[in-house]
């Protein structure tokens, strides 16, 4: 259920508030107050979205207190009342940053109208500032891709939970995709038409978190010169995505804990309440278990997040997904760069099969994006390639025993291939018998 917009209405006339009340009270949460500084007291302890600001009141001149609320928070849309022979400070107001007028005695068909207009605008500056502050940061997202059991296990796994709203901790090493599973969750979830906002803790200097987490108002620190929302604040009725959780400092940690239990938050240099409903996913690629006992991660925040816990395989451990992945990025970059198909060689899809992927998905994907790019031809091969360069194992950094099987699994395949996969021949060309043969090919998965 979408949660009700609040709206302040500010008038020294008992009548007017109750009237508007009435109008108001079944579709809006309605604050009232008589007086401009009861307004102030109410507009600082709460999360308001409009306000219905009367231009003469008994403490204060409307317009001065319209400037008082359009400093305090400027997203806040504000609506002036007034009758007939105020219409020119009216249009002063908007000049100041009010929205629009309604004169008393009021219609309430108009009314209703310029406040569900005033809310539409409040709401599309929003998604604004949201697309802004994603296309900063947002790369384009593919589907996932996989049929290994390990990863048809996650995919009911993110069916299920995402109908839930509770926290996810997902876990795993850099580059195996944990955002692709956090945004699956939020779009197969019943807030997939609201907000999907990322925390990149990595890329946020501790000094910024709190006013990137929270936001500002202006003057809140040195440099504040405007009022700012921050990224809770942005994730309203969605999802917010804390990346690299683990780089949280530990302070921050402990606010953020609270914020989970309570849903709500108050901007740095207000003491004004936000009350927010968000779902909570985060990720690492840290064992959080070993940061708890080192004192760097704080137990409480691990166990509140970790209710729905996932942990993503490294790319070594679904190698049978490697040629369908391979063919994924070369069907995307085709697409993106308008350019005929390529498909890769089979002994370059062995080659990679094998290759231990430390970088993951991501590893794979920037790799085949540069194959695809440099290589001319329809067929892409890895043999004295100056692209291929992943890296090879250094052989002083294995067992003895583990670089021999390496040795022998990669000659007893391209031996096979030069034969055709002959098993006869393979065997007498490694001067070795065919049972032999068959026992390692076995051993090795060949």
């Amino acid at each position: 259920m979408k949660k009700k917009d609040t709206i302040l209405v500010v008038d020294d006339e008992n009548g007017v508030r109750q009237s508007f009340n009435m109008v108001l009270k079944d579709d809006y949460h309605v604050l009232l107050a008589g007086t401009g500084q009861e307004a102030m007291d109410i507009f600082k302890k709460n999360s308001v979205d409009l306000i219905l600001l009367d231009i003469l009141l008994p403490d204060i001149n409307g317009l001065e207190l319209l400037e008082k609320f359009v400093e305090t928070d400027p997203n806040t849309e504000i609506i002036m009342v007034t009758a007939v022979n105020e219409i020119q400070s009216a249009v002063q107001a908007i000049k100041l940053g009010a929205y629009e007028y309604v004169i008393k005695p009021f219609v309430v068909d108009d009314v209703l109208t310029v406040i569900l207009r005033a809310l539409e605008k409040r709401s599309l500056v929003k998604e604004v500032t949201y697309l802004r502050n994603e296309l900063e940061r947002y790369h384009p997202f593919e589907k996932m891709v996989g049929k290994n059991k390990k990863m048809r296990e996650i995919f009911e796994l993110i069916s299920t939970i995402a109908q839930s709203d509770g926290t996810v901790l997902i876990q795993g090493e850099s580059g195996t995709g944990k955002e692709l599973v956090a945004r699956a969750i939020h779009n197969r979830s019943y807030r997939k038409n609201q907000p999907f906002v990322v925390v990149n803790c990595a890329a946020i200097p501790a000094t910024l978190m709190e006013s990137k987490i929270f936001g500002h108002n202006k003057g809140a620190f040195t440099g504040a010169s405007s009022t700012r929302i921050g990224k809770l604040e942005l994730a309203d009725t969605g999802t917010v995505f804390f990346d690299d959780i683990d780089l949280l400092d530990v302070n921050m940690q402990a606010k953020l804990l609270r914020i989970i239990q309570e849903k709500e938050f108050e901007r740095l240099g207000s003491s004004k309440v936000v009350k927010i409903d968000v779902r909570f996913v985060a990720a690492s690629n840290k064992d959080i278990k070993n940061l708890i006992l080192n004192g760097e991660f704080r137990e409480d925040l691990y166990y509140r997040l970790n209710v729905f816990p996932i942990g993503l395989p490294p790319l070594r451990e679904r190698r049978d997904d490697i040629p369908l992945l391979l063919k994924h990025y070369l069907e995307l970059n085709s697409t993106e760069a308008g350019k005929p198909p390529k498909t890769f060689a089979e002994k370059a899809i062995k080659t990679l099969i094998e290759y231990d992927w430390p970088g993951n998905v991501r590893e794979l994907k920037n790799l085949v994006e540069r194959l695809f790019t440099i290589i001319k031809g329809p067929i892409i091969h890895l043999e004295n390639n100056a692209a291929y360069n992943i890296g090879k194992k250094k052989i002083k950094d294995m067992p003895l025993k583990k670089a021999v099987s390496i040795f022998e699994k990669k000659y007893i395949s391209d031996v096979l291939e030069s034969v055709d996969g002959n098993r006869t021949k393979a065997a007498k060309n490694l001067g070795i018998h065919r049972n032999t043969l068959l026992t390692k090919t076995n051993e090795f998965g060949l």
